[in-house]
């Protein structure tokens, strides 16, 4: 299920859903995801509540608990604003900043942990971005420096 609580241009309801049903297949994420499509602020409350950290972030990922028998795989938000201020400083759509962060959330659902895992989630997410026709994946952009927006656009 997707609830867009906050519009993102060239994103609705409809493309969404069906982007996260390819992108939970690829990500081998089984049973249903939520994805929450929000405001900043309700991503610092979350991170707050739940990390312990005050202070909005771009994406939020909630496992389900082992009870839901794989019915459930869990929870995904995402702060528009910070999808949309991340698409213009990477020159790509704010629609397919969504896109990728969706990704790294269905990824953190599928178990991984970029935090603890050497690397291995990068990867995948990097061969997932590009299986899916997504631009930089998130944490390419967070490990490496700022490429020039010429140099970004050559590896799409």
């Amino acid at each position: 299920m997707v609830i867009l609580q906050k519009r993102v241009a060239g994103l609705n309801e409809k493309s969404l859903d069906r982007f996260v049903a390819r992108a939970k297949r690829a990500a081998g994420v089984r049973g249903a995801v939520t994805i929450l499509v929000t405001s900043s602020t309700e991503l610092r409350r979350l991170n707050h509540r739940f990390r312990g950290k005050d202070k909005p972030t771009d994406v939020l990922s909630f496992p389900a608990e082992m009870i839901s028998g794989g019915r459930f795989a869990g929870d995904v938000a995402i702060s528009a604003e910070i999808a949309g201020q991340n698409a213009r400083r990477l020159g790509h759509p704010p629609a397919e900043e969504v896109k990728v962060l969706v990704l790294h959330g269905l990824l953190h659902l599928a178990g991984y942990d970029h935090e603890s895992d050497n690397g291995r989630m990068a990867r995948r997410e990097t061969r997932l971005r590009e299986q899916l026709g997504l631009p930089v994946a998130l944490i390419e952009r967070a490990e490496k420096p700022s490429a020039p927006k010429r140099a970004r656009r050559r590896a799409r």
